[in-house]
């Protein structure tokens, strides 16, 4: 039975801190990188199609054949309403069904879990692994320097700093 790591999150952009929790999910046999299409607590973000770009990149830069971006919130996505994590884990499972599944929540969001839709729900039908970030790096120091037009080099990955930069995100 295949492993699968489901790690949501707005990567918005995708950080070091992103990616030092993604070091720790290296035992799954694959890690589902899902980006948020709308935030549950109407958080601003940047497009979605930016930010999969985003992604995109960032799994370039980690050079592991491990990660890979997952749409399933586009395909759950109705005008004016936020795509859950309960219907995101019942989509997979459809899609994986000889899988077991694990959802991983960065610290941020551990402490909000109770506030999830169908929060005993997920806990009863898939693993729940919260992963702190090794790096304290986040996506909002990203934002920061963009837009205090300071060096990102040590916040993100190459290629990432290189699609952010050339498209003036976030400035």
């Amino acid at each position: 039975m295949k492993k699968i790591a489901v790690f949501g999150s707005a990567f918005n952009p995708p950080s070091l801190g992103h990616k030092s929790v993604l070091e720790s999910l290296l035992h799954f046999d694959k890690v589902l990188l899902v980006p948020s299409i709308s935030h549950a607590w109407g958080k601003e973000m940047l497009e979605y199609s930016s930010r999969c770009e985003l992604v995109d990149a960032f799994i370039a830069d980690l050079e592991s054949s491990t990660f890979e971006r997952c749409d399933i919130e586009e395909t759950l996505f109705q005008p004016n309403q936020s795509v859950t994590t309960y219907s995101v884990m019942e989509a997979l499972q459809l899609k994986y069904p000889e899988s077991e599944l694990t959802f991983v929540l960065g610290p941020d969001n551990f402490f909000n879990f109770s506030k999830f839709y169908r929060a005993e729900d997920i806990l009863s039908q898939w693993s729940v692994m919260a992963c702190p970030e090794k790096v304290n790096i986040r996506s909002t120091d990203i934002r920061s320097a963009l837009q205090a037009q300071e060096s990102i080099d040590s916040f993100t990955t190459p290629r990432v700093r290189s699609i952010l930069i050339k498209n003036k995100h976030y400035k």
